[in-house]
């Protein structure tokens, strides 16, 4: 489950979209225009984003500007980084990354979003300018390597078959060599900054370390989580999972871009709180569409947590409501998940809904953003040198796959 990574992307025809089961089509579409003012997207919006990218405006296009300047630059180093793998290895990292089909054959797509590399120089540009934000390069690049060894493994546990449209890695080379190549990229990013010359290569080595421990120790968390009864859970305890998991590593990579702008302790420590608040913002709307988005703009199924009887945020806040919706939601989270039960589906995240789960996880995700906005001014006083990081935030909180 994800980053180890926000929203997993099996592909499952089988989940059926909650807002589609015995509505009228006028229904959904009404549903799907309160849905969009909630999440603050407007239909021009969903147009222009397929993906459920950025809202459109000026954050939306320094994003995008942002994350292709930081491909042109992280990219050629990533790849050669993977090029140094033993054959067997680099063969599957570089599918993974999609730059090979799986006969070895170059692919023109490679990549992610970059958006955790961007966090990197975007933190470096803004408190040491375009020196800092050059010589945060290496550090961008071990942040991808490690986010995509969470990939690597989390598609293992998680056994999704899809992701970036196309069969996953071990569905293609197996579970032990998937493993073995997410292994191999983290080994790669922790040798990248140890190697390092600049004075900040050692300590980012160090805090990219405790980082992956915290990650796991989140994974840990939320495989144990599954296996205990909807009742034994608390809010607590997921959001402090969902912090691990999703907001420790963007907290990192605004970390190691002040590290290599020779931030002090209190600026390094700031922005780590701004990207993990930013984080969690993150991964509170990312459950709501995971329970309510439509998977015709989302190009994922809804529903798909709810039939696994997932506990996220807005499920476990639904749960703890003490309300009679909650008691409802606890008796069909006691039931198995019947394969093509749209009506069961519909049920489950109605019943979300009226015990407060959505609402709550919507205005938990404002405050989170409102955090991570005070921790940012903290850090950096100038709304100029601060834009980039602005962008970002603004878009890993708006987006929805």
């Amino acid at each position: 489950m994800a980053e180890f990574m926000t929203e997993t992307e099996e592909r499952s025809p089988a989940v059926p979209h909650p807002g589609t089961a015995g509505e009228a089509p006028g229904d959904t579409h009404a549903k799907q225009k309160t849905q969009d003012a909630q999440l603050g997207r407007s239909g021009q919006d969903r147009a222009e984003n397929g993906d459920g990218g950025p809202a459109d405006g000026a954050e939306g296009h320094e994003a995008a500007a942002l994350l292709e300047r930081t491909r042109a630059v992280v990219d050629p180093e990533l790849r050669a980084a993977l090029e140094s793998l033993p054959g067997s290895l680099r063969r599957i990292a570089l599918y993974h990354f999609g730059w090979q089909h799986v006969d070895g054959s170059p692919a023109e797509a490679g990549g992610g979003k970059a958006i955790r590399p961007a966090l990197v120089l975007a933190a470096a540009a803004a408190l040491g300018g375009p020196a800092a934000r050059t010589a945060a390069v290496p550090a961008a690049v071990a942040v991808e390597l490690v986010h995509n060894f969470t990939l690597l493994h989390d598609d293992v546990m998680d056994r999704d078959t899809s992701r970036r449209h196309r069969p996953t890695a071990w569905t293609v080379f197996g579970d032990t060599d998937a493993i073995l190549a997410g292994d191999a990229l983290l080994a790669l990013a922790l040798r990248l900054l140890a190697e390092d010359p600049h004075p900040a290569g050692g300590p980012a080595a160090a805090r990219l370390a405790s980082c992956v421990v915290e990650l796991c120790a989140g994974e840990h968390t939320d495989t144990d989580l599954e296996h205990r009864a909807p009742d034994e859970v608390t809010l607590d305890e997921v959001l402090a999972m969902a912090e691990a998991k999703t907001g420790a590593l963007l907290g990192c990579a605004c970390a190691l871009g002040a590290l290599y702008a020779g931030a002090g302790p209190q600026e390094v420590a700031a922005l780590d709180d701004f990207g993990r608040q930013a984080g969690l913002a993150f991964q509170l709307i990312d459950d709501v569409i995971g329970i309510w988005g439509d998977p015709r703009r989302t190009g994922k199924p809804a529903g798909a947590d709810l039939a696994a009887r997932k506990k996220s945020l807005p499920v476990v806040a639904a749960l703890a409501s003490g309300t009679q919706a909650a008691a409802e939601l606890t008796e069909l989270y006691a039931t198995p998940y019947v394969t093509g039960d749209a009506d069961g589906i519909a049920r489950t995240a109605l019943a979300v809904e009226r015990a407060g789960g959505r609402d709550w996880a919507q205005t938990e995700a404002a405050d989170r953003m409102a955090r991570a906005m005070q921790e940012l001014a903290r850090a950096v006083p100038g709304p100029e040198a601060a834009e980039g990081l602005l962008a970002l935030a603004e878009f890993v909180t708006r987006r929805s796959a």
